[in-house]
Order: C-alpha cells, then sequence, then structure tokens
C-alpha cells in the first residue's frame, strides 16, 4: 500500500487527491461487496411456473428468476419458454443460482452509460436517492441506472433525510472494471454557491440594469431571478411613487429590469430593485415643473383626508381636502372627485428633498370672494343657509362664501342668542351690513330687517315729550335711562341741569325731555336742562292767562 502511495505522488498526484481515491475505493468496496459474484449471463427459459421461472444459466441446476420480472403493468408476461434472456446470477440458495433480469438491464444500462460518458461534455443531472448503506447513498436516475454517493459527498448532516428525495449531482469517477458510477451532491452545490457568489459581485460591483423573471410574488414584494439567483424586490423597491402591491404591475414569468442595491453575507440575501433600473422622475419633476404650474392629473386614491394624484410619470401628488374646494364645510373628498377622474391641479409645493409634491384644485377654480363682490354690495339682502351655530352668533352661507351674523345682530333682543333662535339648515334673510375685502369677512343683520324698538317708540313719541325712565347705567360722559323695554335713551353731563349725578344710583327713577330721536342711528337723547326750560315756559304761560294776576303779584311770591 505504501509502494502505492509513493508511485502516485510521484505520478503527480498530492497526498489529498490520492486519499480521496482511495476513500473511494473503500467505499465502492463497502457498496458492492454483496454482489461481487454477480455474472451476467445468456440464459434460455426452461420453465415458467406462478411465482418461479426456470433458466437455463448452464449451471448444475436451473437458476430461479421471479416471474414478477418477466411481468408487465397489466400482468402479461413479456417472455415465453425457450426464449432467450439475460440474466444476472446475484447467488445460490440450496446450490441452486439465484437470477435477475432486472439486474441484467440495469447492468447493461450502466454499461452503456460508461461507453457513452465524456468528461468534458458531462453535466449535473438529477437523480432520485432510493436507499443507503454503510459507505454512502444508492441513488437511481429516469432510465433506472444506479448511481453511488460516497458519504463526503452528500452534503447533509442527516443523509437519510435524503432518501425518496430527488438531488441534483455530478459524476465524479467511473470505474469500467465494477461497472459502478461515483457521483457527488457536494460538487453541483459548490459550483452553484461559486456561480451565485460571481454573479452577486458582479452585480454590486458593475451597478449595471439586469433582466430578471419574476418568479414568485408575495405581500411584502417579489422574487427575482438574475442569472439562476434569486433576489427579493421590496415592494417600496418597484415605484417611485412609495410601497405598493407588486401583484398590481407584475405577475409570475413575466420580464423585468432590476438592478442590484445590497447583499447581506450573513443571510445570503440579494437585494433589488424595480424603480433603480429607470430613470428617476423627480429628475424631470426638477427639470420641467414649477410651483403655480397648472397640470393634468388621475385620481388615483381617495382617502378622507386627502387624494393621492397620478402624474403619469411614476410620480404621485397629494391633493389635501382643504386644498379640493373653497367650500370651508366639505366632508369628504369623494363629494367632488372620483377615482380614475382626470382633473387640473395647481402645483403649490415640490420638496425634491423628501419627495413630495403638493397640488390644488380650489386655486384654478373661481375664487368665491371675488364672486360675491361682482354680484353684492353692502345694503343688499339676501337670502342664506345657517351652516354653524356658535356662542357668539352663526354663520351663513350665500352662495359658495359664508358671512357672521353676531347674536347682537340677529335680534333687537339684548339676551337673544343665535343658538335658541336658528338650527342648522335654516335659511334666513339677512341684511349685509360690512364687506372687508381684506380678510375676506362678511358681516350680516337680521335685526336691520325688522322694526326696532326705538322706532316703535318714535310712533308714540315726539322731540320735546316729558318722558320717564329709570337709571340703567351711570358713565363718566353721562348716564343711560331705560325707557322702555330695549329702549334705552343717553343723557350726556352737559344736559344732567340739574341732576347732581354724585346722588345718582342704578334704578333712580327720573324725569326728562326728549331732546331727539334718530331712526336710522336707532338713538335716543334726553336732557334735564330742557326739561327745566319747558317748565318754566309752562309756569309763564300760565302766568299770562291769569287776567288778576299782576307783575307785582310775581315777584312778591318769588321773594316770600
Amino acid at each position: 500500500m505504501a509502494k502505492e502511495v509513493n508511485n502516485s505522488v510521484q505520478n503527480g498526484k498530492d497526498k489529498g487527491e490520492f486519499m480521496e481515491e482511495v476513500d473511494f475505493a473503500s467505499m465502492l468496496e463497502e457498496s458492492f461487496k454483496e454482489t461481487d459474484n454477480e455474472v451476467t449471463v445468456d440464459g434460455v427459459i426452461v420453465e415458467i411456473r406462478d411465482d418461479i421461472v426456470l433458466v437455463d444459466v448452464g449451471k448444475k441446476s436451473e437458476g430461479r428468476l421471479y416471474t414478477s420480472e418477466i411481468t408487465d403493468k397489466d400482468g402479461n408476461l413479456t417472455f415465453k419458454t425457450g426464449d432467450k434472456i439475460k440474466v444476472v446470477i446475484t447467488g445460490y440458495r440450496n446450490e441452486k443460482p439465484i437470477v435477475s433480469h432486472k439486474k441484467a438491464i440495469k447492468k447493461e444500462k450502466i454499461k452503456a452509460f460508461i461507453e457513452n460518458f465524456n468528461e468534458e461534455e458531462s453535466a449535473p443531472f438529477y437523480v432520485k436517492i432510493v436507499g443507503k448503506n454503510r459507505g454512502g447513498l444508492i441513488a437511481e436516475n429516469s432510465d433506472g441506472i444506479e448511481f453511488f454517493i460516497p458519504r463526503s459527498h452528500i452534503a447533509a448532516r442527516d443523509p437519510q433525510t435524503l432518501v425518496g428525495k430527488s438531488a441534483k449531482v455530478s459524476v465524479i469517477k467511473i470505474d469500467k472494471d465494477n461497472e459502478s458510477i461515483v457521483v457527488s451532491r457536494k460538487k453541483p452545490l459548490d459550483e452553484e454557491r461559486k456561480k451565485r457568489k460571481d454573479i452577486i459581485q458582479e452585480l454590486i460591483e458593475k451597478n449595471e440594469t439586469i433582466e430578471g423573471i419574476v418568479r414568485k410574488i408575495t405581500t411584502y414584494g417579489m422574487f427575482v431571478d438574475v442569472g439562476g439567483v434569486d433576489g427579493l424586490v421590496h415592494y417600496s423597491e418597484i415605484s417611485y411613487k412609495g410601497p405598493v402591491n407588486p401583484g398590481t404591475f407584475f405577475k409570475e414569468g413575466d420580464k423585468v429590469l432590476v438592478k442590484a442595491i445590497s447583499y447581506d453575507k450573513d443571510k445570503k440575501h440579494l437585494s433589488l430593485s424595480v424603480k433603480e433600473a429607470q430613470p428617476d422622475p423627480w429628475q424631470e419633476i426638477e427639470d420641467q415643473l414649477e410651483v403655480k404650474d397648472v397640470i393634468q392629473v388621475t385620481v388615483s386614491n381617495i382617502e378622507p383626508y386627502g387624494a393621492f394624484v397620478d402624474l403619469g410619470n411614476d410620480v404621485e401628488g397629494f391633493l389635501h381636502i382643504s386644498e379640493i374646494s373653497w367650500d370651508k364645510n366639505i366632508k369628504h373628498p369623494k363629494d367632488y372627485i372620483s377615482e380614475g377622474e382626470q382633473i387640473n391641479v395647481e402645483v403649490v409645493e415640490i420638496d425634491l428633498k423628501n419627495r413630495r409634491l403638493r397640488v390644488s384644485l380650489k386655486n384654478i377654480l373661481p375664487k368665491p370672494f371675488e364672486e360675491f363682490l361682482k354680484k353684492y354690495k353692502v345694503g343688499d339682502v339676501v337670502k342664506g343657509v345657517i351652516t354653524t351655530l356658535t356662542n357668539f352668533g352663526t354663520f351663513v352661507k350665500i352662495g359658495n362664501v359664508e358671512g357672521l351674523l353676531h347674536n347682537e345682530d340677529a335680534s333687537w333682543d339684548r339676551n337673544a342668542k343665535c343658538k335658541e333662535l336658528f338650527k342648522e339648515k335654516d335659511e334666513i334673510e339677512v341684511k349685509i351690513i360690512k364687506i372687508d375685502a381684506e380678510t375676506e369677512k362678511i358681516s350680516l343683520s337680521l335685526k336691520e330687517l325688522q322694526e326696532s324698538p326705538i322706532q316703535k317708540y318714535a310712533k308714540k313719541h315726539n322731540n320735546g315729550d316729558i318722558v320717564k325712565g329709570k337709571v340703567l347705567e351711570i358713565k363718566d360722559f353721562g348716564l343711560f335711562v331705560e325707557l322702555d323695554d330695549s329702549v334705552d335713551a343717553l343723557i350726556r353731563k352737559e344736559d344732567f341741569g340739574s341732576l347732581n349725578q354724585d346722588e345718582l344710583k342704578v334704578g333712580d327713577e327720573l324725569e326728562a325731555a326728549i331732546a331727539f330721536i334718530d331712526e336710522k342711528k336707532n338713538r335716543i337723547r334726553l336732557s334735564v336742562k330742557r326739561l327745566s326750560k319747558l317748565k318754566e315756559r309752562e309756569a309763564l304761560n300760565e302766568i299770562n292767562k291769569d287776567d288778576k294776576m299782576t307783575l307785582g303779584d310775581i315777584l312778591k311770591d318769588q321773594l316770600r
């Protein structure tokens, strides 16, 4: 044995290669030692029985062949008595040869395989693992040719788990003398790993676009075969729009352009990108689009807070609900737009860094306030619908704008509140009392369309009438007097006359003359000073009417 080793080393083989051949030899010997005496011979069928066929193989006794070996799947015999048949003598029982026709066929196939084998043209092929022995595994191909896989070339922790399964193998040794073929499961696996590693390295280094085939689509992405290596295209790497369902764009078997973006050596995961293999549409946005541009888009998705619109170049813009209509009470975008609809919008923001585009629909629609100014002016009486009730008043929608009806302008009753007078969706008639074009605010009045308490009071009272009232409020410049329900009058300080302000308190009753009533401005002025003059005039009138009264009498009365 030592001599053989020395000869092998001298012939150029290193010790590792030689030991591998010795290992194969020992395993082959283990695999086939039970069949060392198997000999293929041409026999003649002598007799066919139910279970046994007697075959003349040139021995003292006929060989025993199971009838099942010459019976087809339908139970018909494929040979008859007197036919020549090729068999293998597998052993002896009671000095009678045991023969097998199937083994003879297998040996013939193995022989043909060996004769036709060309190492340079040999490629990996698939076999089925059919058994196991102490040396390794036994496998067969679809033609029934038997192969041996030594333990060192199984590439599995538990070889038993491979029995009954398909395996890809390569021929590593041919033994013409023993008509045996040694194959390796490990060799094609190693070659595939190396090929995969080379492909991945080339993809990463070159950073080139490559065509792949979609193998499997999942909820989180799709697997694409690139040159025999599967890589994952995450759903966020399919479109520049953001994460999308790959099933809406591709189906299994589709060809797709991808680019390798990373490789995890520990997990052996190759990450691919479809969008990186395409021109970046945001570059086109930067070069061709500006804020204020009006573009046509397609509504792709509607949410309660707004809608996403497709620009047609793998870029989506966002249309916020507040940018859909000038109507401030918009409830849902679906009330104004629908998915698939093409609309014109104005670009209001381009954020290239964060790849965000915002658009507006209302900006290209007629501005309601400007339309309002064309139709209405201060003093006009209009009809509107109550939209929102608040603690300070109510908003009234007039066309496409809203005006504010304040509590103090809703009724002449000081204590009245809009919440008590109206409910939402009520239609009311109001008067426009103020338009602020700068702030786009409209003030409305309902009470100006009604007869005021002062107007009613003026029908029964005139300037100069002497009236009574209660002190309602005392100010530095004068005091307010309540004459009637919701009717107040002002007495200025210069009109106090004989009144002493320091002695007055809220609730005191006093008498005064009406100085004037301004129905337009809804104001009444009183004067105590004027009241005194009126009373003096009345007194003189009484004196003049009394003929017996003289001037001396009057003077005497005043001097008393």
